[in-house]
């Protein structure tokens, strides 16, 4: 667990984790806070990758394969959506509120 600073006060981040499995992330929607971590892990025998063109925010994980994890943390309040670049299907929201 991750300690951040906000606005003089410390509290503590979370860290959520989805699953990719069968072409499919084992959430559509997941609401986390500001600050909170969301790992990716791959449990499929092949590649996954994990990016967001959201406003709220985006990024690209890049592609890793099975067992391993990626993570990211959600800087600011929003609807942050995801993708799989190698598997277009493969689609999940993380709400983020403060």
């Amino acid at each position: 667990m991750a300690i951040i600073a906000v606005t003089g006060y410390a509290i503590a981040a979370n860290e959520h984790i989805v699953i990719q499995k069968d072409k499919h992330f084992s959430v559509k929607i997941l609401t986390v806070k500001v600050g909170d971590w969301v790992s990716f892990k791959n449990d499929d025998a092949f590649f996954h990758n994990v990016f967001s063109l959201s406003d709220a925010q985006s990024f690209d994980l890049g592609s890793h394969g099975q067992g391993q994890a990626r993570r990211v943390q959600m800087a600011k309040e929003g609807t942050v959506d995801i993708e799989c670049a190698i598997h277009p299907e493969m689609k999940m929201q993380i709400k983020v509120m403060k």
